[in-house]
């Protein structure tokens, strides 16, 4: 994925339910949770192919350009051909290879909207293959924070809010993967630009599953086989019991194990639809001085206030990479 907006910033999301009530501990709801902060790499379905350029067709008797004198353009996503849904690469060329070069019908979103277009497959020479002139992906790829597992269902909660790709359409959730990722650089956060974490998926073995992605983050299960025994457990506890001053944050911004470093609630608003229940300030020289405060791949990183989850770091102020937005763990595990 030219990466994903997993990042620490105000993103164009769809509704899912926000709710303003209470969480209430039981004493069997004690230690239910196993603390994140871990990051991870996610693997998401585009939705269709999604279109990231425009090329030639070098066939038998000339040069082609079928998708550009169509009307395509980069950042469409194919969904159909003829009425036949296209999910991945593979789909869009068996569809094509099956025209035989006879004109077809191609369905396009562009910006949530969607239109039809005709195109006609060119036969390529060098490969024999039929083609439209594009250059295509069909997953994106990136990394973000995980903020809690479940114990009993090992169902996670990640990031806090919303995923969406460089066009800003939400991403659709299919047989999306999660991977174990290493933090192996970090871009620092200045004044005006936010920074980022550069991570790297570990190997080819999943650990997990997203299967739901939202307003307040991204969701799914981890692996049975995954091991669970370094995992510190702790308590929820609602956006009541939260109040303005010392806080802990845990991320991980080198290698693979979390850190825990030292911020400050500055403000906490229950009410607040937009993610945006706590303003936080990094406070941690260590994370000031490797990261420059909040950046992108942090956010999910779970907050904790004497000693419960609280909620998870969502956005950083462009204008102050220490200082951003937290939402609060109610409104993350109502999912």
């Amino acid at each position: 994925m030219r990466k994903l907006k997993f990042f620490i910033a105000a993103l164009a999301v769809c509704a899912c339910c926000f709710t303003g009530g209470v969480v209430r501990v039981s004493a069997a709801e004690e230690n239910a949770y196993y603390l994140g902060g871990m990051t991870a790499g996610f693997l998401l379905n585009a939705g269709g192919v999604q279109v990231i350029g425009l090329n030639e067709v070098v066939a038998e008797d000339g040069i082609y350009r079928p998708a550009e004198q169509a009307g395509i353009r980069t950042g469409d996503t194919i969904c159909a051909i003829d009425g036949i849904s296209v999910k991945n690469i593979d789909e869009l060329n068996m569809l094509l290879a099956k025209s035989g070069g006879k004109s077809v019908k191609v369905k396009v979103k562009r910006q949530g909207d969607t239109a039809e277009v005709e195109i006609s497959p060119v036969k390529e020479k060098k490969s024999g293959k039929y083609k439209i002139g594009v250059l295509i992906r069909d997953t994106l790829s990136g990394i973000g924070t995980v903020t809690y597992i479940e114990k009993e269902t090992r169902r996670f909660g990640a990031l806090g809010h919303g995923v969406t790709d460089e066009n800003h359409e939400s991403m659709q959730i299919s047989d999306a993967k999660v991977y174990l990722c290493s933090v192996i650089g970090v871009n620092k956060g200045e004044r005006g630009k936010a920074g980022e974490l550069r991570g790297l998926f570990l190997n080819d073995k999943t650990v997990g599953t997203a299967e739901k992605v939202c307003k307040t983050g991204l969701y799914g299960t981890f692996d049975a086989e995954y091991d669970f025994s370094q995992l510190e457990t702790i308590a929820i506890a609602p956006v009541s019991e939260a109040t303005i001053g010392k806080a802990v944050i845990y991320s991980t911004v080198n290698g693979v194990c979390p850190q825990k470093y030292e911020i400050a609630i500055a403000k906490v608003d229950a009410g607040n639809r937009e993610n945006k229940n706590f303003v936080i300030k990094v406070t941690d020289e260590r994370l000031i001085d490797e990261t420059g405060g909040i950046v992108q791949g942090m956010s999910g990183s779970p907050i904790v206030q004497n000693g419960k989850l609280i909620g998870a770091v969502t956005h950083v102020f462009l204008n102050d990479p220490t200082r951003g937005y937290g939402i609060a763990i109610e409104h993350m595990i109502c999912e």
